[in-house]
């Protein structure tokens, strides 16, 4: 049976450099590809370790051929570990969703939206 060797998440955004701030700048994302490799991008990977999260700029249909909006709910949840939840936190400035709290499995972990209004947890161990 064929097995899967990577999954990556791939977001649709309506606005690339705001995701971009959020996902690279403030989170620390690495650039891993970007395409057009030249001018603004429509997409572009951003490396966190070993994992990487595709963004995509909205547009009408995707290469699939299907509408990309509107969806209804959130249809992603995000898990990123980060090295201290509250001053990632303040450091976003996004929208939160669910205040960091101390959870009993020990880790500190808050919800946040970016800037598409996706669900973004950001977990880090209880010291």
């Amino acid at each position: 049976m064929p097995r899967a060797s990577r999954v990556m998440p791939m977001l649709s955004v309506a606005d690339m450099p705001a995701s971009r701030r959020f996902y690279e700048t403030i989170l620390g994302g690495t650039l891993a590809y970007q395409f057009p490799p030249e001018d603004e991008p429509v997409f572009l990977t951003l490396s966190f370790g070993q994992t990487e999260i595709g963004l995509g700029v909205l547009s009408d249909k995707g290469v699939h051929g299907r509408p990309l909006r509107p969806a209804s709910g959130h249809r992603i949840e995000l898990c990123i570990n980060v090295d201290d939840v509250d001053a990632t936190l303040a450091a976003l400035g996004a929208p939160i969703v669910m205040p960091p709290i101390d959870q009993p499995w020990g880790e500190r972990a808050a919800y946040v939206e970016d800037p598409d209004g996706n669900l973004v947890m950001l977990v880090a161990p209880i010291s």
